[in-house]
């Protein structure tokens, strides 16, 4: 159907956004379903940038923003009311479908419920199932009509399991070119020639506290043997660049490191190596071509736990786009200098041309121009409700 053949009512849209990332995949998203149908309303829970395209907020998006389950728990109560509200507004509002952005644990249970009341669900980015708790692919089934997945190996998953799933590829493809300019991100962060080695350690607390002094540790030893390598650290904002700060001053005070706050991509594009945190941050990595030693640490207990609930072969998202070792992955006690250190010194001394084309290919791969890509789903899905209801 194309979006001149519609009916003269608008189209309602209920989108539910957890977080930063999910604002801005969401105001695209919306951008993308203006373009197929201009009339289109959108309402529900969302960020800034959503609101400043005309969405209609109920709730702020910072209100779901908690992470780990103690911190959960203190807000339990104002999550539960938020959700009933939610849930209450939107059968009210009676939209044509209800697109539930990331935050699986609040928007799941949610869009089960007003899928049981007839309404049309999606949901926008898969929860990594693939990887642990593998049962909750009868959970998301339950609740939603379509799945759009950012990554191929996901609907692979879905499509075993008989769930309806789209892949539409990753907006972060979309953004970043195909052959990133090095130099010029060099010379635009004031960094000096020679070779840049990036320090990565994440952006949660605890992964920074836990990666920090071994990252340290391996970049005090390759400076020794390379004098000329320059140091660079990116952290997300100021608050996390202080608790790197603290860590720096109690493991390396000596260590001359420079600290960008807020520019994560233009430091990967600029480093020719890089120390990095298992999680998205790799994907960015791999779409900036930067060469990368992939580290994953958890408190002793957590990682027990999870050893015997993860069911795969790499955690990375380069490899497991690849399906391959293409990145040196260390996990656990691994994380330590003397491995870091090892795997990372072939990348600073060989050409990393075949890697970059690896690269260059899953980059390919995954730019499909998504926003169009999940607004083209969302309105066939709309139409062939309509068409089955008349």
């Amino acid at each position: 159907m194309s979006a001149n053949h519609h009916s003269s009512s608008p189209l309602k849209v209920a989108i539910i956004v957890g977080e930063h990332s999910g604002d801005i995949l969401a105001s695209d998203l919306m951008q993308a379903l203006v373009k197929l149908r201009p009339d289109t309303e959108f309402f529900g829970i969302g960020g800034p940038r959503m609101q400043a395209l005309g969405f209609q907020a109920w709730f702020d998006m910072e209100e779901l923003a908690v992470m780990g389950l103690v911190e959960v728990l203190g807000r339990l109560p104002r999550l539960l009311s938020i959700r009933k509200q939610v849930i209450q507004n939107v059968l009210a509002a009676k939209p044509d479908v209800v697109i539930g952005v990331d935050a699986p644990d609040f928007n799941l249970p949610v869009e089960l419920k007003l899928k049981q009341a007839g309404l049309t669900t999606v949901h926008y980015v898969s929860p990594s199932v693939w990887a642990w708790r593998q049962k909750r692919i009868h959970k998301i089934a339950a609740a939603t009509d379509l799945v759009l997945a950012l990554l191929p190996f996901e609907k692979a998953f879905y499509d075993q399991h008989q769930v309806p799933c789209r892949f539409v590829g990753h907006t972060l493809a979309d953004k970043m070119p195909l052959r990133p300019d090095k130099a010029a991100s060099k010379v635009e962060l004031e960094l000096k020639a020679s070779q840049v080695l990036a320090l990565m350690p994440g952006s949660r607390t605890n992964e920074i506290k836990l990666l920090t002094p071994h990252f340290l540790a391996a970049a005090e030893q390759l400076q020794q043997s390379k004098p000329d390598l320059q140091l660079v650290c990116a952290m997300v904002t100021e608050q996390k660049a202080q608790l790197f700060q603290q860590l720096k001053a109690q493991y390396a005070p000596e260590l001359d490191i420079k600290l960008i706050i807020g520019q994560s991509r233009q430091v990967l594009t600029a480093a020719d190596a890089v120390f990095i945190a298992s999680g998205t941050a790799t994907l960015e990595a791999m779409l900036a071509k930067c060469p990368m030693v992939v580290a994953y640490k958890m408190n002793a207990l957590t990682y027990r736990l999870a050893r015997l609930l993860v069911h795969i072969d790499y955690f990375s998202l380069p490899n497991l786009l690849a399906n391959k070792a293409l990145v040196p992955e260390l996990l656990q006690d691994d994380v330590n200098a003397t491995e870091l250190v090892q795997r990372m010194k072939p990348l600073l001394n060989d050409d990393s041309e075949a890697l970059q084309h690896h690269f260059t290919e899953l980059h390919q791969v995954l730019r499909c121009n998504a926003s169009a890509q999940a607004a083209e789903a969302v309105v066939a899905l709309v139409a062939e409700r309509s068409a089955h209801a008349s």
